[in-house]
């Protein structure tokens, strides 16, 4: 049984299933913590505390595991977002891309 990727580690980029996004977990191949708001949907450098959730508790180190309970894994490189939408639309149209 396979596993689906459900984000990527914020530092290596590496894929991640959901259960290695645990409060405690780490990435296995860098070893940073994966459950961090770098690696979050809502982690934006732009808005204040550095997240789009306007309701989310302030958290100062970003790059360090926490209890968030907005977080949502991203599949961005950078740790910001990436709408799904314009995933699901490129990923339509390379399934079926005319060769």
């Amino acid at each position: 049984m396979t596993s689906v990727v459900v984000g990527s580690c914020w530092s290596c980029t590496r894929g991640l299933t959901a259960l290695e996004y645990g409060r405690g977990d780490s990435c296995p191949t860098c070893g940073r913590d994966t459950r961090v708001c770098k690696g979050c949907f809502f982690y934006d450098p732009k808005y204040n505390n550095e997240c789009r959730e306007n309701q989310a508790d302030r958290v100062v180190e970003k790059e360090r595991s926490n209890f968030c309970d907005y977080f949502k894994p991203t599949m961005s490189k950078t740790g910001n977002s990436v709408d799904p939408a314009a995933a699901a639309k490129a990923a339509a149209e390379a399934l079926f891309k005319k060769k």
